[in-house]
């Protein structure tokens, strides 16, 4: 028995799909991956329509949506976040139906709950065997953990396995195994590994950026948090990166043995682990090709499902058991609501990922972004798009001051003892208006394009069409 197919439309007609389902793409190969368009490409030629794309991610890559939406090929986007090439397209309406926006937690929890059921789901696996057993840890194309691949695999009605190696059964070390998996298709090239480093995926040599990384280590010091145990998550943008790197001499110089550290893995992160400043790295995604050969060859490296990072419908995930999380803003207003979706022309050009999961279950949730960019003030009164609510958010850090929630006079007390330039959010804004003036409110017009989905399913805010 076997369940290689020839053809991707052979699996196509195998699974049953028809006008009006909808089909799930990981995104793990991110800027790199071919697959997405590669299936949308052969339902256009077989003349489905109205197609829902439920996509953990969309990159630039996916640009020929664009065309596949005006032909009414895809009406309908689910999606955790949005690059600007698609997201510029969407915010100008040319989808009838609003996109969904949901987080890297309420994603797979929405799908593990029958809240948005996937009829096929196609998993780009850089390695398979056959019978469906499929990794993305070995082979040519090897992106890594496909810890969001993991949910629909083994809930959608039908699931496709889509690879360009295939290796002799048993596959050894898989990640999702073939008893979730009806058909395994080969092809040339699932995508380029390259991809995978696209966006800002290295340390920022510019002064501010390392000015706010050095704050962000001195505020987790002063928080008392990081001590043996510690866990720890950061993003990929240079600011945090550079954090990590800082952190990573402290913990070392103090011999500071924290549990694990999570989010998109990086090599800095890799260093951490190897450096001894963590047990565990807990892995959903590997942001650059160091990662993945970490996950592949160090047994301290695991692999871990959506679900297990962050859903909020399940028994516990890794974002309860956070200490500190350290995340980027495109906006913050005075109530500390974040926005990550949409830029100061209320295109949208990104979405929440894990943002308001960690932000959610981290004991001291931290903002560090400049105070401006490109003359666009960093803090208003209400934010474009709330991504992230304000209840969830900490400490907003900046060049010039660090102010911290209200709620959180613990940490207002501890920072101010360790000498750390404390402001009120209020005053953040009035610097930052002094640099760059008083933005004009930002007009849109009446079409909501996306429904931004807090993490617990609710819905927390909209997003209007641009003019």
């Amino acid at each position: 028995m076997s369940k290689l197919v020839k053809s991707l439309e052979e699996a196509i007609k195998l699974c049953g799909l028809k006008d009006g389902m909808t089909i799930s793409f990981h995104h793990h190969l991110r800027n790199g991956d071919f697959v997405l368009n590669m299936v949308l490409k052969e339902i256009a030629a077989l003349g489905l329509k109205n197609m829902t794309i439920n996509a953990s991610a969309i990159f630039d890559i996916h640009e020929p949506l664009i065309d596949l939406t005006k032909q009414k090929v895809v009406t309908g986007i689910e999606t955790d976040y949005m690059g600007r090439t698609v997201g510029e397209a969407i915010s100008g309406g040319i989808l009838e139906k609003p996109v969904i926006f949901r987080t890297h937690g309420g994603r797979p929890g929405a799908i593990d709950t029958g809240r948005t059921p996937i009829d096929v789901a196609f998993v780009a696996a850089s390695q398979a065997d056959d019978m469906g057993n499929c990794t993305g840890k070995f082979g040519k194309s090897a992106c890594g953990s496909l810890g969001y691949a993991m949910s629909e695999a083994a809930h959608a009605k039908k699931v496709v396995v889509i690879t360009d190696e295939l290796v002799p059964y048993p596959l050894n070390g898989f990640s999702i195994p073939e008893v979730n998996v009806d058909c395994v298709v080969q092809v040339d090239a699932i995508g380029n590994p390259a991809g995978i480093v696209s966006g800002t995926t290295k340390i920022t040599r510019d002064p501010v950026g390392l000015k706010m990384a050095d704050l962000a280590v001195q505020a987790i010091i002063a928080s008392g948090l990081l001590k043996d145990g510690f866990s720890f998550q950061t993003g990929a943008g240079g600011a945090s990166l550079a954090a990590a790197v800082f952190l990573k001499d402290i913990m070392v110089q103090k011999q500071i043995k924290g549990s694990f550290v999570m989010g998109g893995i990086t090599g800095y992160l890799v260093d951490m682990l190897e450096a001894g400043c963590f047990r565990n790295i807990m892995d959903v995604q590997c942001f650059d090709l160091k990662a993945v050969d970490s996950l592949a060859h160090d047994p301290r490296h695991l692999e871990v499902s959506a679900t297990h990072y962050a859903s909020p419908f399940t028994k516990s995930s890794i974002v309860d058991s956070l200490d500190v999380v350290i995340l980027g803003a495109t906006q913050v207003d005075t109530n500390f609501n974040v926005n990550v979706h949409t830029n100061s022309q209320g295109i949208i050009m990104g979405g929440s990922g894990g943002h308001s999961d960690a932000a959610a279950g981290a004991k001291m949730s931290m903002i560090i972004a400049p105070l401006s960019r490109a003359r666009m003030s960093l803090v208003v009164d209400r934010v474009q798009t709330i991504s992230t609510p304000g209840k969830t958010i900490d400490v907003v850090l900046t060049q010039r001051g660090i102010a911290v929630n209200p709620r959180r006079e613990d940490l207002c007390e501890k920072f101010k003892t360790a000498g750390l330039p404390i402001v009120t959010i209020e005053e953040l804004k009035a610097r930052a208006e002094a640099i760059n003036g008083i933005a004009q409110p930002l007009k849109t017009g009446t079409k909501t394009v996306a429904e931004v989905e807090y993490r617990t399913g609710e819905i927390i805010d909209t997003i209007k069409n641009i003019l």
